[in-house]
């Protein structure tokens, strides 16, 4: 049985920071309910090439979901959406300042007919202080967070971190700690309100560089590029055919004595071990260039798997740098599972990348993102019984839309 079956989620949630979360509800069994505007839904449905089809972007963070349009704008969409409630332990929303209390879909509202309601709330800078009515996306929650400003170069401007951690990073906190109080809500039949600020969720992403200071706040801590000192760096390695170099490196760590000796080894340059300019920490950042040239000559001599399998294979901390094409082309995540093959009706066959947590007990088989609407009609039937001309005559007055596709 799935981990969270029985668990029912209303979500209003749009691009990634919320849609991350509900969707880890739903990968752990949960009946997530996307509500969506009629003819528009979510706007993350076309961010990307223009087509009609749904994005890539928005296929990423909404598969397993069940997707119901309303119109909220409409008193009486409102009202179906009140309706609805008393089937739901969840009501999950990150739009921007404001538009929820806009709607009247406030949790004192929600609560009114939803005593048991779990109400969460994920906004860029959080509900009060001095800048609780500023819109953020991810790199804005990064940056206000600190991970621009130990990213990059030492001798360099501050740089935006690849990874989308302000967005899914805060996603999966507010999933835990939904989890969290559903738990508590069986032991007590008690909801609650829950509020996440995506700037404070960032923060604990950046207390490994903070905590490197030891300074508790009185400085700031600096870049550090990809190491700073070696052996511990990002070193080039000889490009694989057909490639243009762009991501031929290995990245390798070696912080302590014992990881040291067996990098040596690993290289085949024991001699390295016994060099004056190398033998002890201090020494090697001495004589950081040299150090760092000596195992760039042996890593050009390796493609990043060669390089990768060499030393990961004798105990040496490493990863070539895989690009995303590797991820979706990668023979360990074949091997364990991770990438999905699906059928989406827009797209045909797709690959996704699956859901880490593998749980002995919990298996949810990976479904496509829901069309817009695509389920308007199944949950409204089975939530509220509207069915045949009641909900002919929604759909005329534009209150919901039952279609599958934008």
């Amino acid at each position: 049985m799935p981990a969270l079956d029985g668990l029912r989620v209303l979500d209003m949630t749009q691009y990634e920071a919320g849609t991350s979360c509900t969707q880890a509800l739903a990968w752990a069994g949960a009946d997530v309910v996307k509500i969506e505007q009629p003819g528009v839904g979510d706007p993350g449905r076309g961010v990307g090439d223009g087509s009609e089809a749904d994005s890539n972007y928005f296929i990423q963070w909404n598969s397993n979901k069940r997707s119901v349009t309303i119109n909220l704008r409409d008193e009486r969409g409102k009202a179906l959406l009140f309706e609805m409630l008393p089937h739901y332990d969840v009501f999950v929303e990150n739009y921007g300042p404001g538009v929820m209390e806009k709607l009247g879909l406030t949790y004192e509202a929600l609560k009114e007919v939803q005593p048991s309601i779990i109400y969460a709330r994920l906004k860029g800078f959080g509900l009060s202080g001095p800048f609780s009515n500023y819109k953020s996306f991810d790199p804005v929650a990064q940056n206000a967070a600190g991970a621009f400003s130990v990213t990059g170069e030492h001798d360099g401007p501050p740089m935006r971190p690849g990874a989308c951690v302000g967005d899914s990073g805060t996603g999966m906190q507010l999933a835990f700690a939904i989890t969290s109080a559903y738990v508590q809500k069986l032991r007590t039949g008690e909801g609650q309100h829950i509020e996440i600020s995506m700037q404070e969720a960032m923060t604990y992403y950046v207390r490994t560089p903070l905590a490197g200071t030891q300074s508790w706040g009185e400085v700031a801590a600096e870049r550090r590029g990809n190491g700073w000192y070696g052996p511990t760096d990002l070193y080039p390695c000889k490009p694989m055919p057909g490639s243009n170099g762009a991501n031929d490196y290995v990245y390798v760590i070696a912080l302590t004595s014992r990881m040291w000796d067996t990098f040596c080894a690993a290289m085949g340059r024991p001699d390295m071990v016994v060099d004056p300019r190398f033998a002890d920490e201090q020494a090697r950042i001495e004589h950081n260039d040299e150090l760092k040239a000596e195992i760039r000559a042996w890593t050009m001599q390796h493609t990043k798997w060669e390089a990768m399998d060499i030393l990961g294979s004798a105990g040496v901390p490493c990863s070539a740098t895989h690009d995303t094409y590797d991820l979706f082309h990668n023979p360990h995540f074949e091997e364990r599972g991770f990438i999905q093959d699906i059928e989406h009706p827009q797209h045909g066959p797709i690959r996704l990348l699956g859901w880490a947590p593998i749980m002995e007990k919990s298996e949810v088989p990976m479904k496509a993102a829901p069309l817009l609407g695509e389920h308007t009609q199944e949950v409204l039937c089975d939530d509220l019984g509207i069915a045949g001309e009641e909900f002919a005559r929604l759909e005329a007055e534009g209150i919901v839309s039952a279609r599958n596709g934008r």
